[in-house]
């Protein structure tokens, strides 16, 4: 049996060779072969020169390069297109996934799961505000996305063969792994863990970029944000009968006079405010479905690392150059 370790990277050489020996201590004591995929995401620093000396030294030591920042969920998408295994483990480098689970995700995955995902219940040195948000979108998702998604679980999981085969199929250009994943209905198991903190180096996910990455999920899964614009819209409409009535009451019962222009400009603000929120996000919609369509490719491999597989749509890149020449060109 084989086992692939998928880890997407980007400026993280500080953690490298941290992480590479607390892997080799927990994968040379697993009972199969294993590879462990490096996915640099357009790094800036000596990320990928750092794998580039491991992978020298150990040839189960496979990494690519992108030739510029794709974002973590394409990272993850390469990893999983160039796996091997009859199991792949998708984990991040910080060491907040304890390589040290791989052994008990492996008994569950060995007893028949074929999704095994840790689970989260508790969160070290994270502030309260990382806390709560964190649980806000996990319910968010829940509701809005996929009721099948896990709360407290991230992309750190190992999968089967056959569930990597059903991702390689779904090509969209925004992508939300957790949720894809669930989408598929694979008999799943659950480990809970304690989250251990950053290990060395900054977070790759600020709060900007943690609200994108939410909206990408809603868009990308759900019509719920339209669904949402039509009920406000009813509702404003609704408000704006209640208005009228009121408006006949003061000018033909009770006699008095009826504002005029500032009535008017409040009532054109939230139409017209209603009506630009539900356009964009119509427009948003649409420049999806225009992204989609173009069907560009999720990402671009500039160089590889002891790579002997390759899927066919990058397989001309492997095939017109030996690996020596491959060397040359790293």
């Amino acid at each position: 049996m084989l086992l692939s370790v998928v880890i997407p990277v980007y400026n993280e050489e500080q953690v490298i060779d941290l992480l590479l020996a607390r892997l080799k201590e927990t994968l040379d004591g697993l009972d199969c072969e294993y590879e462990v995929l490096f996915v640099d995401d357009g790094s800036k620093d000596n990320t990928y020169e750092i794998l580039r000396r491991a992978g020298a030294n150990d040839r189960r030591i496979k990494a690519l390069s992108f030739s510029r920042n794709f974002g973590h969920q394409m990272a993850i998408t390469a990893g999983l297109d160039f796996a091997a295994g009859d199991a792949v483990v998708v984990m991040d480098a910080d060491l907040q996934d304890p390589p040290e689970l791989l052994k008990p995700m492996l008994a569950l995955f060995q007893r028949g799961y074929d999704i095994v995902s840790p689970q989260r219940v508790r969160r070290q040195s994270e502030s309260f505000f990382k806390r709560i948000t964190a649980r806000w979108f996990y319910l968010l998702m829940r509701r809005a996305v996929d009721a099948r998604l896990q709360p407290e679980v991230g992309d750190f999981r190992l999968m089967s063969s056959r569930v990597v085969a059903a991702l390689r199929s779904l090509r969209e250009q925004h992508r939300f792994m957790r949720g894809m994943v669930a989408s598929l209905g694979f008999k799943e198991a659950l480990i809970p863990f304690e989250r251990e903190a950053r290990a060395a180096g900054e977070t790759k996910y600020p709060l900007r970029k943690m609200l994108r990455f939410a909206w990408t999920a809603v868009t990308s899964f759900s019509g719920m944000p339209l669904r949402v614009a039509v009920g406000a819209g009813l509702l404003i409409a609704a408000g704006g009968v209640v208005y009228l009535g009121y408006t006949l009451y003061v000018a033909f019962i009770a006699h008095e006079v009826v504002p005029g222009w500032s009535s008017l400009v409040v009532l054109q603000c939230i139409f017209s405010g209603s009506i630009l929120v539900t356009v964009g996000l119509v427009g948003d919609y649409i420049a999806r479905i225009y992204e989609e369509v173009k069907g560009r490719p999720l990402y671009v491999v500039q160089a590889a690392l002891n790579i002997t597989n390759a899927p066919a749509v990058h397989r001309a890149f492997f095939e017109t150059r030996t690996y020596a020449e491959k060397a040359q060109i790293e």
